[in-house]
């Protein structure tokens, strides 16, 4: 077919799956572009080269996606032994992996003294006792509560991060335990629309270093401005403008030039280098609403995918078999081009009626076997997955170079 007035995205969507159907697959699946990948990690040193972005593992943990970031020099946020020993195997130092979860189990923590992770993050006093005891080498950063949430998707706050009348205290207990504090960390919240969220946090932050000083503690060294960010440009932008006018502004060119600044993106790296395609497997015509059922679905890769993103990120892809050549697949204006579109819910696979992907979503009209595509579907999706009622996500990943 003709790729006249489609976008590029959707000419290099249909190309692709064009491909795909030559081999009579009807699975869900994933692409990851992995060009668009190394795209991200330019931006990011191009507005933050003054960050090391250390990837949040939990995030998207993909091989494929992992080793792409591993070759262009990323370093890795872990929460868990489990997901230590996935980077470990990589072929990443330790010294390029911090163990960013406030609260760890003991065994966890006698890990990764075994293996040389040696920065962790802590909030709490019980949480020194434990370090103390299983890693005393260890270098700390306090984890404190970001004060403006604001903006953001999900909110961390109420989990993790110390209050500021808490500082103080845990400074001091790590003191009296011997272990060494090297700095302060924080998080503003995923998927941040609030850059001057960081501006703010960063202020605590300094004020953290500051009682750290009237402590007589060693100075620290380690600034962690946490995750938040966003791939959208304009908010990147934003973000990384913030972050900068912040540590110039509270953070003399002296302190500056000892600062090591990093940073725990998740969201940044992984969320659009992926595209998960489904299949409609079952259709139902109620009056002027059609309703599907698809082969991905809240179980799967959409548990943690808001609405408004799947509806903005879906394309349809409809299969003509009337074809002497095979079926060819026309991608579908979903309320453009003048087609007719219906009011339209989009179910998963399971019995489970709440897992709807999309309501009153106008799509044009679409048989089983036909596909829905969505994009920007990395962060959170795969990683979250469940096999409920002997489902799970998309398996198979293809790999675009």
């Amino acid at each position: 077919m003709s790729n006249k007035g489609l976008s590029n995205d959707e000419s290099y969507l249909e190309k692709f799956i064009w491909t795909i159907k030559k081999q009579q697959t009807e699975e869900a699946f994933y692409v990851l572009d992995l060009v668009h990948v190394i795209n991200l990690l330019d931006t990011w040193k191009r507005n933050l080269p003054i960050v090391q972005p250390f990837f949040a593992v939990k995030c998207n943990p993909h091989p494929d996606f992992l080793a792409t970031l591993v070759a262009h020099g990323s370093s890795f946020d872990c929460a868990s032994r489990s997901e230590i020993e996935s980077i470990l195997a990589l072929g990443v130092s330790p010294d390029r992996i911090i163990y960013a979860n406030p609260c760890k189990a003991s065994s966890h923590i006698k890990y990764a003294a075994e293996v040389g992770v040696n920065l962790t993050t802590f909030d709490s006093v019980d949480e020194i006792y434990k370090i103390q005891k299983l890693h005393p080498d260890c270098s700390l950063l306090l984890r404190i509560k970001a004060p403006d949430e604001s903006g953001c998707m999900w909110p961390t706050g109420s989990k993790f991060g110390a209050l500021p009348e808490e500082v103080s205290p845990l400074l001091q207990a790590v003191q009296t335990a011997g272990l060494k504090v090297a700095g302060v960390s924080f998080h503003i919240g995923s998927k941040s629309h609030n850059s001057q969220a960081y501006k703010t946090a960063i202020e605590a932050a300094k004020a953290v270093f500051q009682e750290a000083d009237r402590l007589c503690m060693p100075p620290m060294h380690v600034l962690n401005i946490g995750g938040g960010f966003v791939s959208n440009a304009l908010c990147f932008e934003a973000a990384a403008a913030a972050v900068k006018n912040a540590v110039d502004e509270y953070f003399s060119e002296d302190e500056r030039r000892s600062l090591t600044v990093m940073a725990e993106p998740g969201r940044f790296f992984a969320e659009t280098p992926f595209t998960v395609v489904t299949n409609i497997i079952g259709k139902r015509v109620r009056g002027e609403v059609r309703q599907y059922w698809i082969n991905e679905g809240f179980y799967g890769s959409m548990m943690r995918v808001d609405s408004t993103t799947l509806a903005e990120s879906c394309i349809s892809l409809k299969c003509m078999s009337n074809n002497s050549n095979g079926p060819v697949l026309m991608v579908c204006g979903n309320g453009t081009g003048g087609s007719r579109t219906y009011s339209s819910t989009v179910f998963g696979p399971t019995c489970d009626p709440i897992d709807k992907v999309l309501e009153g979503h106008q799509l044009p009209e679409l048989e089983v076997n036909d596909w829905l595509v969505f994009r920007n579907m990395g962060a959170y999706t795969s990683s979250c997955s469940s096999n409920f009622n002997g489902f799970g996500s998309a398996k198979t990943t293809y790999l675009i170079n």
